[in-house]
């Protein structure tokens, strides 16, 4: 639910130890290993585990995955220590309840056109709903918006991560607009598809915390 606390950062698409450690000085509050093969920003778990020991608490490492079994998610979750789980397929609430019991699960819901505010409810044990734009055949990393309006009524009812084409140059406007518990970005902050650009990151993070101090003023 919107809350007055500071919007926190997600870097998703984490490929490198070198990107992880710079969003984690810039004060990232989790960052995501994308587990997908399919993706261009895919990591193997052998080297998202060289990245995640490479981490400080209390930066949260999150697996991102796309319509596996949920059974084979908390076995590799566990083996690679990580602190979340982000489901990004088309995974039922049962699956997600699977996971949830075990620890904070995030689950994406592609909104397009015709997204209904019912899918908000669908996923009641989900810690947090993660907002994306909906792109037929992609599961996020799109690099397009979608109307915030509908965030915004979400905001108001779940903890929200709000995705989704987010920028240095239109973070500040989504954050004001939606008031989401993080917002998370992976192409926004790219040079190219798994490699974050330095000066890109810290203008990112410079916005959001322009944004923050705008609502606690």
């Amino acid at each position: 639910m919107s809350t007055s606390q500071p919007t926190l950062v997600k870097i998703c698409g984490i490929t490198r130890a070198r990107d992880a450690r710079l969003a984690e000085k810039l004060g990232a509050w989790a960052l995501g290993f994308n587990f997908y093969k399919e993706s261009p920003r895919a990591v193997s778990p052998a080297d998202a585990w060289k990245i995640r020991k490479s981490l400080k608490l209390p930066t949260q490492a999150v697996g991102v995955f796309v319509n596996w079994k949920p059974e084979v998610i908390i076995t590799l979750v566990h083996a690679l220590q990580l602190d979340a789980v982000q489901m990004h397929g088309n995974e039922s609430p049962r699956q997600v309840a699977y996971c949830a019991d075990d620890l904070p699960v995030f689950k994406a819901l592609r909104v397009g056109p015709r997204f209904s505010m019912a899918e908000i409810r669908r996923f009641r044990r989900a810690s947090a709903l993660l907002l994306d734009a909906a792109d037929r055949g992609q599961f996020g990393g799109t690099g397009k918006s979608f109307d915030w309006s509908i965030a915004k009524r979400a905001a108001a009812q779940r903890q929200v991560i709000l995705a989704g084409g987010l920028t240095p140059e239109n973070v500040r406007e989504a954050i004001l607009a939606v008031r989401p518990y993080a917002v998370d970005v992976a192409s926004g902050v790219e040079s190219r598809p798994g490699i974050k650009d330095p000066g890109k990151l810290r203008a990112f993070f410079a916005e959001v915390a322009r944004a923050n101090r705008q609502l606690s003023s």
